[in-house]
C-alpha cells in the first residue's frame, strides 16, 4: 500500500486514520523506517527489501513519480509505504518528513541517510564552479546532518527510545577517484558525522552506522562497465555487483538487536580497483 504527500502538506484521505500503533512492546510491533533517495538506485533497491521484510517505509525523494514506482515494485502482502516529496537539502522539507513519518506510523526505528550526488563528473578541481561544489555539500552532507538531527530527536523522545541511524557512506569515503573533490570531500565529512553521532546516541539508545559502496550496478555507476577514469589517467572498465547484495546488508545492520551495531561496513564488487588503488 502506498500513500503520497508532499513535504508540509496536512495528512488527508487514509493519511488521517492510519497512523500504525507501535506503542508499547517494539520488538513486537512493525517496525518503522525512513530511506532517503528512495526513488532510484541505492534507496530504492533498499526500500524494497525492508518493506519486502515487513518494515513500515518512508520512501523519501525529490520526485514522487519515481517514489510511486519505487512502492509499486514491493512485493504483494508487503507493508505500508508512504511517499514523501522531499529534498534534504531543504531544512523546512526535512522537518515536514519527519512529522509527517511521525504523524502516520507514530514512531521511527531505522534512518537510511542515503540521498547524495556526484555533482558535475570529470571536472578538475580548478574549473569546479562553487555553485557546483555547494550543491553537493549541501545534499551530501547538510542533507545527511538535517536528516540524522530529525531522526535523532524522533528517536531519542519516543517511547520505546531509541532507533538506528544507517549513513550511506562510499569508497570515496577511504580513498577518491580522480576530479571528486566535493564528492570525496563530503563523504570524508560524512565518516566524522557517523562517529559523532554514534557516541552522542549512546545514552538514548540510538545506534549509528555507515555503509561504504563500491560499484554497486545502479543508472548513477552504468558508466563504471563502459570506462571509468583511473588515477594513472587511463581510463578502464570495472567490475560491478548487483545492488540487491547492497540492500541485503543494509537490511542485515538495521535488524540487529539494539545491544549489537555495525560500526561501519565496506561492500564492494570484488574485483574492483580500491585495495592498491591508484
Amino acid at each position: 500500500m502506498s500513500n503520497a504527500k508532499a513535504a508540509g502538506e496536512e495528512p488527508t484521505g487514509k493519511e488521517q486514520t492510519g497512523k500504525e500503533q507501535t506503542g508499547g512492546d517494539a520488538s513486537s510491533a512493525r517496525r518503522v523506517a525512513v530511506v532517503t533517495g528512495a526513488g532510484s538506485g541505492i534507496g530504492r533497491a533498499v526500500a524494497v527489501e525492508l518493506l519486502a521484510a515487513g518494515w513500515s517505509v518512508a520512501l523519501a525523494g525529490r520526485r514522487p513519480e519515481t517514489l510511486e514506482q519505487t512502492a509499486a515494485l514491493a512485493p504483494a502482502g508487503s507493508a505500508t509505504a508512504l511517499t514523501v516529496r522531499a529534498d534534504v537539502s531543504r531544512p523546512g522539507d526535512v522537518e515536514a518528513l519527519f512529522a509527517a513519518v511521525c504523524d502516520h506510523f507514530g514512531r521511527l526505528d531505522l534512518l537510511f541517510n542515503n540521498a547524495g550526488t556526484f555533482g558535475p563528473g570529470g571536472v578538475p578541481v580548478e574549473e569546479l564552479s562553487y555553485e557546483a561544489w555547494r550543491h553537493v555539500v549541501d545534499t551530501n552532507l547538510n542533507g545527511a546532518f538535517l536528516c540524522a538531527q530529525a531522526a535523532y530527536r524522533q528517536m531519542k523522545e519516543q517511547d520505546p527510545q531509541g532507533g538506528r541511524i544507517i549513513n550511506n557512506g562510499s569508497i570515496s569515503a577511504h580513498t577518491p577517484r580522480p576530479h571528486s573533490v566535493a564528492y570525496t570531500a563530503t563523504k570524508h565529512a560524512l565518516t566524522g558525522l557517523t562517529k559523532s553521532l554514534s557516541l552522542d546516541g549512546r545514552p538514548h539508545n540510538i545506534a549509528v552506522g555507515q555503509i561504504d559502496i563500491g560499484n554497486a550496478a545502479t543508472d548513477m555507476t552504468a558508466g563504471m562497465q563502459t570506462g571509468a577514469l583511473q588515477a594513472n589517467g587511463e581510463t578502464a572498465t570495472e567490475p560491478v555487483m548487483d545492488v540487491a547484495d547492497v540492500a541485503r546488508t543494509v537490511r542485515h545492520m538495521a535488524e540487529l538487536p539494539p545491544e549489537a551495531n555495525v560500526q561501519f561496513a565496506t561492500v564492494m564488487a570484488t574485483a574492483m580497483p580500491y585495495v592498491g588503488r591508484g
